[in-house]
């Protein structure tokens, strides 16, 4: 069998002067990119628009204020003129390109949050209200009544209804989120596999809807503080969240704008089922949680006052699930390779 190997070799060989003739010029041109790509307000994965000239969906951008977020710092590379990092433990090193202090970065327990939802204004908190936007189109239909089929049965599997009690409350608020943050993480990673494979640019909608994940694992994981669900409950989720996470991931392979259709109903659902849990509480038909301590968790990712209340708490989820359902209302109405119009880390809805 003839041997290609000389062949080979040699084409190589020529290559090699055009190949760093030609480095210098395309160092040039990846600096004139990315120094064009900021100045029209290109930053990464996301794009974000200098002005509303530019936006292609201004309605929508108005629709949402971003939330003030505290930047992080760059990090340094060691190789930078920076110190090398300290060892975090004894014979482990921090890489070098994480960053500088390992500390500092130990101390913040935000640091790894994908959003960090903070209402200071209260007003707003409390101005949101059941809602329901009424289906028009196809699209709009076949959301609302796979969401009204869902519903139904929820509501008998956690005996959903007028006398709740503080114990029922938590036991839906669980199974909720169990199934909340599956649509999130769906959509995000199918994306991300649909920019891997077609080797584009997925613009920005994969960190808005981890996004959305990420939070909704968050409620979960705070109710989780406060209740501890048996094996029974344990093994009715897991049951319940195979089913779903796989009827999603294939209507979501087939039909995205239905699926954020439906997970917009969905967190139209969740605004109401807070809602009533809150006249509940001002009611006085949950007099044990007018004493109970928010917990850690919750005090740190929604950066709640000092002496926050149950219901302060219940607030800030509910304005979470209002900015899902606006997300997913609005990228029902957008093409798969539309731009993301939310800005990381969006949480207002004006």
């Amino acid at each position: 069998m003839q041997s290609f190997a000389g062949p080979l070799a040699i084409k190589a060989l020529g290559f090699a002067p055009m190949a760093a003739a030609a480095l210098p010029a395309l160092s040039y041109a990846a600096t004139r990119y990315t120094s064009i790509g900021a100045s029209i307000g290109f930053s990464n994965e996301f794009t974000t628009f200098s002005n509303a000239s530019k936006n292609p969906f201004p309605q929508f951008q108005r629709s949402f204020a971003a939330e003030a977020q505290t930047a992080t710092p760059a990090p340094t590379a060691a190789g930078a003129g920076a110190a090398a990092p300290a060892p975090v433990a004894p014979g482990v090193v921090a890489h070098p390109g994480i960053h500088d202090d390992i500390q500092k970065m130990n101390e913040r327990e935000d640091t790894f949050f994908l959003m960090q939802p903070h209402y200071p204004d209260k007003a707003y908190l409390e101005g949101i209200k059941p809602f329901h936007r009424k289906p028009e189109t196809f699209l709009d239909r076949t959301g609302y009544y796979g969401v009204k089929v869902l519903r139904s049965t929820f509501d008998f599997f956690t005996g959903y209804g007028k006398n709740m009690t503080e114990k029922k409350w938590l036991t839906r608020f669980l199974f909720l989120e169990t199934v909340a943050g599956v649509p999130g993480f769906v959509g995000g990673g199918l994306r991300h596999l649909r920019s891997l494979r077609t080797m584009q640019r997925d613009k920005g909608w994969i960190h808005t809807l981890l996004e959305e994940a990420e939070n909704e694992r968050m409620h979960l994981l705070t109710f989780m503080e406060m209740a501890k669900p048996g094996t029974l409950f344990r093994s009715a989720v897991i049951g319940t969240q195979g089913i779903f996470l796989s009827l999603y991931t294939l209507f979501y392979a087939i039909s995205p704008r239905h699926c954020h259709s439906f997970v917009s109903y969905l967190e139209e659902e969740a605004v109401k089922t807070y809602s009533h849990c809150l006249d509940d509480i001002d009611n006085g038909k949950l007099p044990a949680w007018d004493k109970i301590q928010v917990p850690e968790i919750a005090m740190k990712y929604w950066r709640l006052e000092e002496g926050a209340s149950m219901r302060d708490l219940i607030l800030a989820i509910r304005a979470d699930e209002l900015c899902h359902n606006h997300v997913n209302e609005v990228f029902a109405k957008l093409k798969n390779d539309d731009p993301n119009p939310f800005a990381p880390g969006t949480t207002i809805v004006a």
